[in-house]
């Protein structure tokens, strides 16, 4: 009941909801599912609050099991007082209750615990409790040679030693100085000596310092991977000012132990003895937490850029079933051809070899336009890797020279295709075809619906990501599955044409039920009706419940099963049926008259306003998709190689990817080019997704071109003629010496550039 109040607090809702919501998880109920299907028992909760709920419920039972283990070791060690028991119950994040639960965590034998069986505790407690008294006189009686204590400073370091435990697992004080430290602390990055050349693509950080708490995600990832290659030493500095800082901190633990000026004997050995324990036990663990910290918090950014990147790719704009052709470039390999028909189903593949060396450029156009012809081609899709833009000329030219032809032409991403043509679910897809022209089938397929494509391939191999290689991997698999799984459950399924790949990822439904699905209707023909999912070998009620509103039954018997009405909801349409006087199919449809309808009229004790209301929406338009209208982009003629652009040029582009620092854009060059923030809009903003997302398409304006490094670098404002490039501003300039900065757009081209190839 904690948790659950816990959360209601955290989302603003109240208790009954989140207890509603809980226990339909708990069932095994999906958050596309209920988000949906079951807004009356949760109050309305919608698909990105119960994510909320998911992983705080998850957090917060992970503590709790946590809790409870802490609770049971403490205790049985005879040291659970009723003060500790609160503290620990009343803790709310996993890393308080672990320091809390550090004093009483089995560990190794420490020399605090040595000091301890050499009887010096009693010691350590007589100068903490009298400041009178002078330390190294008393610490005479504590000499004792069969105990491993042979004169006064060994007593004393025992003591100390002691003390210094203590002061190290005060969980209060150490929760203060890892707050002071995140505040006021810098991280310096320096090069490790002699290993410049090696670290040539960490340049940007070989003296470098930045604020802990300002470090960007993209930042603090490239320089983890600096130290973990064995580049970069990474240094955390408690203050601007390192000295002086250290001296404040170890101050503030000597005021801890109550020493306010030091008067007594005891007072200055006990101020030393502060000043070792800040620096020997508290900042050496403070600065692993805090690099932990700043690690954990640029992966959990990494992999919401990744996830917000990948939702907009997997619900890019469709063209439609329309018969397509796949192009997958190549030079020496030659062009690989597949063609598919509006179902994606393959009817033909070949190769061309129009670039050099054979240079067969009027026979592959002839090929071209044969096969087009042949197969009533609408649609070429030409992936946008190397001699991408060679074969888009190719085509272009088949377009001139055989006018009679009607078909458009589109550059479509390649991301992930060579994964995918290698990949065993490849293999059992296309079992007779090469692997070369596996890809080919894919780009064809990606145009036509790319959610359905791209499902078949590792999101990681997409392209949309920010060092995903870097980021815990458990964690980014599943933000990208939660992705995957809203995005094809947001937009339904056709379950006559749909994939193992797809299916899976409907709500309810497992790999090895999806394979039942597909298996049972290549058996038995297409499937007429949702009630004959019922029939499909291990599809359950409690799958059946869960999947039937996302799948979809296109020209089937009842027009219902092509909606997103459940079938459980059926009965309300029945009565929508009675009280109009009209047939389903010519209710369906008819926004005018649908929208005279009052939803009250309908709702009954299983159904209520929130779910009548949805029925009137999707009786309007039945499966209607969320993704936008499908458009292209013409590459201007004649920029085909970066070498091609000029500083002013105005181009249209697609955005392949968005960083927190700017937004990648293909402007057919082979090469991306890089929109900085402070070019995407002509006010400010403070995350690029407010200006552009994956997939749009945009007009730039050339600002920079560099050829030898490749960089080129854009802008979206709408006024730039009197734009000069400045040096970037930012607070992490190198600690020794101000370097000369290269312009902002060169700065960050060449930082993240590095990344994408990794």
């Amino acid at each position: 009941m904690d948790v659950i109040q816990r959360i209601a607090e955290e989302l603003a809702v109240n208790i009954k909801q989140v207890s509603a919501a809980v226990t339909l998880l708990d069932e095994g109920a999906t958050v596309p599912f209920i988000s949906r299907y079951r807004k009356e028992i949760t109050g309305g909760l919608d698909d990105t609050q119960l994510r909320q709920l998911e992983e705080r419920l998850g957090y917060l039972r992970e503590l709790n099991e946590r809790r409870k283990t802490i609770l049971d070791s403490i205790s049985s060690q005879d040291k659970l007082t009723p003060e500790l028991a609160k503290a620990i119950k009343d803790a709310d994040t996993k890393t308080l209750l672990e320091d809390l639960y550090l004093p009483y965590k089995p560990k190794r034998r420490t020399k605090a615990q040595i000091a301890r069986e050499a009887g010096l505790e009693p010691l350590a407690d007589a100068l903490l409790k009298d400041r009178e008294l002078f330390p190294e006189k008393i610490a005479m009686s504590y000499i004792d040679l069969e105990k491993g204590v042979p004169d006064v400073a060994a007593a004393l370091d025992g003591a100390r030693q002691i003390i210094m435990e203590r002061i190290s697992e005060n969980a209060e004080l150490l929760a203060e100085l890892r707050e002071r430290v995140w505040k006021n602390g810098f991280i310096h990055a320096t090069v490790i000596t002699e290993k410049e050349q090696a670290a040539e693509k960490f340049k940007d950080y070989f003296d470098y310092q930045e604020a802990i708490n300002k470090i960007p995600s993209h930042r603090a990832l490239a320089l983890f991977r600096g130290r973990n290659e064995d580049l970069l030493s990474l240094t955390l500095k408690p203050g601007l000012e390192e000295k002086d800082e250290h001296a404040l901190c170890a101050q503030f633990v000597a005021k801890h132990l109550d020493i306010k000026e030091p008067i007594g004997p005891a007072d200055a050995w006990l101020v030393e003895t502060a000043r070792y324990a800040w620096k020997i036990k508290l900042f050496t663990r403070i600065d692993l937490d805090l690099k932990l910290r700043l690690r954990e918090a640029a992966e959990i950014e990494a992999i919401r850029v990744f996830a917000s990147n990948l939702r907009d790719l997997l619900l890019a704009a469709p063209a439609g079933p329309k018969a397509t052709m796949g192009l997958d470039p190549g030079i020496r390999t030659g062009v690989k051809i597949a063609i598919v028909d509006p179902t994606g189903k393959v009817l033909a593949t070949d190769t061309i070899y129009p670039h050099p060396p054979r240079k067969q450029w009027d026979e592959s156009m002839a090929t071209l336009a044969k096969l087009i012809q042949k197969y009533k081609v609408d649609l070429v899709s030409i992936g946008n890797g190397t001699a991408s833009r060679e074969t888009d000329q190719l085509v272009a030219d088949v377009i001139k020279q055989y006018s009679e032809l009607k078909f458009t032409k589109i550059t479509v991403s390649e991301a992930g295709a060579s994964v995918y043509s290698a990949s065993e679910l490849a293999a059992k897809e296309f079992p007779d075809l090469d692997v070369s022209l596996r890809g080919a089938v894919s780009i064809a397929r990606r145009l036509q619906d790319p959610l359905a494509e791209l499902v078949k391939i590792d999101p990681k191999s997409i392209g949309v990501g920010q060092y995903q290689h870097d980021v815990n991997q458990f964690q980014l698999a599943k933000g990208l599955d939660v992705v995957v799984e809203d995005c094809v459950n947001a937009v339904g399924v056709d379950v006559n044409t749909a994939s193992v790949s797809l299916l899976k990822q409907v709500s309810g439904l497992s790999t090895s039920v999806s394979e039942n699905i597909v298996a049972f209707r290549d058996e038995n023909g297409p499937f007429i009706n949702r009630k004959q999912l019922k029939k499909v070998p291990r599809l359950g009620d409690k799958a059946y419940e869960q999947a039937a509103g996302f799948l979809r039954v296109m020209n089937g018997d009842n027009p219902l099963d092509a909606s997103a009405v459940h079938p459980e909801a059926y009965p309300v349409v029945e009565a929508i049926i009675n009280s109009t006087g009209k047939s389903i199919r010519d209710l369906i449809g008819q926004s005018g008259f649908i929208r005279t309808l009052n939803p009250a009229s309908f709702t009954n004790e299983y159904f209520g306003l929130p779910t009548v209301t949805d029925i009137l929406l999707e009786l309007e338009k039945p499966g209607r998709d969320p993704r936008p209208e499908f458009k292209s982009v013409e590459f201007k003629a004649g920029i085909e190689k970066i070498s091609d652009l000029k500083p002013g040029m105005r181009l249209d582009g697609v955005v392949t990817n968005v960083a927190n620092f700017g937004a990648f854009v293909d402007i057919g060059v082979h090469q991306d080019g890089l929109i900085h923030i402070s070019h995407l809009s002509d006010t400010f903003i403070k995350d690029p997704r407010e200006a552009v997302k994956t997939g749009d398409m945009v007009k730039v304006k050339v600002l920079e071109v560099d050829v030898e490094r490749k960089r080129i670098s854009l802008s979206m404002k709408t006024n730039t003629d009197n734009i000069e490039i400045k040096s970037e501003k930012n607070t992490h300039k190198p600690v020794n010496k101000i370097k000369e900065q290269a312009p902002a757009q060169n700065l960050m081209a060449n930082a993240f550039a590095k990344a994408l190839k990794k």
